[in-house]
């Protein structure tokens, strides 16, 4: 996420960090590069120039001028005018209304509203134990009644049963009525999308905002569209009032213009991104975390809550115990540490979220994908369980049926073991209560992830 706007930026910013005293000249000439940066990353010209303006003015000011490192101070103060042009703080939804609270999703045909709709429903359940119900007033698109029901099923969501046949507007107030009846605290309707703003479109999601009464009117826009998302939400918000935005498949946006112009441009909170196709895959935004990120700093809040969140905590500490008690560890506590790897997004979502990733190489970071991981997965699958559990039996004949079974390589084969046997020295280190100690550091009480500090689970290669 960002990428290209990270790398330009932090190329920049290094440039001028351990420089003793900054003149009006070489703040001027840094602010040139960063203007570039940021039009190159399609971020909309307003505000381009409103955050030029505001930089260079801090900047030439007493902010930097009497600080004992002006450099540093520069970087502070771009990374606070990053966000403050985001929006400054988190802007959650507001949910305090008579239940069932309504959410209603806007936005254009192929923007993924019906998945971020899923989305919304797990965060909201998972997160904040809220009952949910979602509907899908789309009459239009073929099958996207029935998408909906999948997902909701998938993510264990209530669903309101509704057909082509049917107006929309009255799907929304029976979708509403059965909210109430069966006690939801939330109801989230999905909208019809368009391939371009019609009069016809506006009168109907117009008509089905005044039956149900909204508390959130979210429009949900793709993030690769650039500064284009952000007129288009300002072209929504002109015939709705939104009430904040939801930018999805930012995963795939390696410029980030759209999450620097959506607030300067509709006055809305941005409120959530979508980092990729799972239903776990939406994260609340925190301009302060994604100015981090953008300036490659990482982000280490969100990545402690991942892990928090997202490890099997019960896993974790029957390893530390396992550990301390001086028993082995084997290919199956291997197996559990690549899963939990991937239920936090895979590779490319922790080393967005790790400080420092912006002074890997390219070449370096394009090596590790999470495919070398479903590899080591599928090599480990495809043994038995005594293999597992004594790796120093996998040999000649053993290993031919391995790899035949998981459709790899005896050279991918040997690699793996040997990466495996690099992790396994690293936890003998562990015994004494360092593995629960190790643990409590990253955030998990219990529930970390072996490896992840210095990133010893990954792939030798990295």
């Amino acid at each position: 996420m960002f990428e290209n706007l990270s790398d330009r930026l932090s190329k920049t910013l290094k440039s001028i960090r351990g420089q003793g005293r900054l003149s009006e000249e070489n703040i001027s000439q840094a602010l040139r590069e960063v203007r570039m940066a940021l039009l190159e990353a399609d971020v909309a010209l307003p505000a381009v120039k409103e955050f030029i303006v505001q930089v260079k003015e801090r900047a030439i000011g007493q902010e930097v001028s009497t600080s004992l490192t002006p450099g540093q101070a520069l970087i502070k103060i771009v990374q606070s005018e990053l966000e403050k042009l985001m929006g400054d703080v988190n802007e959650g939804l507001d949910l305090k209304a008579q239940p069932p609270a309504v959410i209603l999703l806007a936005g254009l045909q192929g923007a993924g509203k019906t998945t971020t709709v899923a989305k919304l429903a797990r965060l909201l359940q998972e997160r904040e134990g809220k009952k949910v119900m979602v509907a899908s007033a789309d009459v239009y698109r073929p099958a996207a009644i029935e998408q909906l029901k999948v997902l909701a099923n998938e993510v264990e969501a209530n669903f309101f049963e509704s057909d082509a046949s049917q107006q929309p507007v009255k799907i929304a107030q029976n979708a509403l009525e059965q909210a109430r009846k069966q006690f939801m605290d939330v109801l989230i309707i999905d909208t019809a999308g368009r391939l371009h703003i019609d009069e016809e479109m506006m009168s109907e999601i117009q008509a089905i905002h005044k039956s149900v009464n909204p508390v959130e009117t979210l429009f949900v826009v793709d993030s690769m569209t650039g500064q284009d998302a952000a007129n288009t939400a300002k072209a929504f918000d002109d015939a709705l009032p939104l009430s904040g935005v939801i930018l999805t498949k930012t995963d795939g946006d390696a410029r980030g213009g759209a999450a620097l112009s959506v607030r300067q441009i509709t006055n809305k909170p941005i409120k959530f991104l979508g980092v990729g196709e799972k239903v776990d895959a939406l994260e609340p935004f925190h301009p302060d975390r994604v100015a981090s990120r953008i300036l490659g700093m990482g982000d280490t809040l969100t990545l402690i809550e991942d892990i928090e969140r997202k490890t099997d905590k019960k896993k974790a500490q029957k390893l530390a115990k396992k550990i301390n008690k001086g028993k082995g560890f084997d290919l199956e506590d291997f197996r559990d540490q690549l899963q939990q790897m991937s239920g936090m997004g895979g590779v490319a979502s922790l080393m967005d979220k790790l400080p420092g990733m912006s002074n890997i190489p390219d070449k370096v970071k394009g090596q590790v994908d999470d495919k070398q991981f479903n590899q080591m997965e599928a090599m480990i699958n495809s043994m038995t369980v005594k293999e597992r559990r004594r790796p120093e039996m996998i040999k000649g004949s053993r290993k031919r049926r391995i790899v035949n079974g998981s459709g790899t390589t005896v050279q991918e084969l040997n690699r793996m073991l040997k990466q495996f046997k690099q992790m396994q020295k690293m936890m003998k280190k562990m015994k004494g209560g360092k593995m629960a100690q190790m643990m409590r550091g990253l955030g998990g009480g219990g529930g970390g992830m072996p490896g992840m500090p210095n990133m010893g689970g990954m792939p030798k290669r990295f």
